[in-house]
């Protein structure tokens, strides 16, 4: 088989059964990333069934060995073990040098990770947090941001464009499965929180009742990386509380599961993977 004849990402994912999310968007392609769904683990309950968990892994040792097979699932996938952050709603952004078997000491408390390493895979967690996925149009840089509210309004996005140290017009960007504009309602603090920086925003709001907005989170991501230069944007759509099915929801189900978002450049040879691990 030749490297043309070579089934793409979205094709094994098609032929395993899996429903998981392969961006369409114009990164290069030796940028590989994905999404997975709430669909193809061993958890239960309302974490049923593919939970990725928290980082670090927390509570009753039976969901966590549950979590444990989940990414080991999820890692089938992948050329090298991904770097899982401890997720804090926060702007703070960390670069990863090389690939690796384990969180990083430096990444705890990071919302988003940028790397020109070869191989190396970023991690972002959500269950209605936007997940965004940004690369440079050589696919010399790439990143993965967890962006909810408050970590949109604090500049995680903007924080991680200018981690990445390229020209931000040469940037583009993906969103992933987030909570839509017609079921996240907020009160007035969150309006507030993006209209004093930017007056614009006030547009990302619908008025639901006294003191309480409907918000468009994949319109202020949008705002945001325009704001930080990246005008290309791609993806959005993906309601997480209106598709019980496939996503897990905090705001539908509050005891959720995580989906993971992962992204990686192309691993050195013979390391990329395919279904069950195999090289492709």
């Amino acid at each position: 088989m030749t490297e043309l004849d070579t089934p793409t990402l979205a094709e094994q994912f098609a032929t395993a059964g899996i429903d998981w999310i392969v961006p369409r968007w114009p990164a290069p392609a030796k940028v590989h990333a994905f999404v997975t769904t709430r669909n193809g683990g061993v958890s239960g309950g309302s974490r049923a069934s593919l939970d990725a968990g928290s980082h670090p892994l927390r509570g009753d040792p039976a969901d966590i060995a549950g979590i444990v097979e989940n990414r080991r699932r999820i890692g089938a996938w992948l050329p090298s073990a991904p770097h899982w952050l401890d997720q804090v709603h926060g702007a703070r952004v960390v670069t990863i040098e090389a690939t690796g078997t384990s969180q990083p000491a430096d990444a705890v408390g990071a919302d988003a990770a940028v790397t020109r390493r070869l191989g190396a895979v970023l991690a972002v967690r959500s269950a209605d947090c936007l997940p965004v996925f940004l690369s440079d149009r050589e696919g010399a840089v790439i990143a993965a941001a967890h962006a909810g509210w408050r970590g949109l309004a604090a500049g995680v996005l903007e924080n991680t464009v200018a981690t990445m140290a390229t020209r931000p017009s040469q940037v583009v960007a993906w969103l992933g499965p987030a909570i839509g504009r017609t079921a996240f309602e907020v009160g007035d603090e969150v309006r507030e929180a993006f209209t004093a920086v930017d007056p614009g925003a006030a547009g990302a709001f619908e008025p639901r009742a006294p003191g309480k907005w409907l918000a468009d989170l994949e319109a202020l991501a949008r705002r945001r990386l325009a704001r930080a230069g990246v005008d290309e944007v791609h993806g959005g759509g993906m309601c997480t509380m209106s598709d019980p099915s496939r996503y897990f929801s905090y705001r539908r189900d509050r005891m959720s599961g995580r989906m993971a978002a992962l992204i990686w450049l192309d691993a050195p040879a013979g390391r990329n993977r395919g279904a069950g691990g195999a090289t492709r």
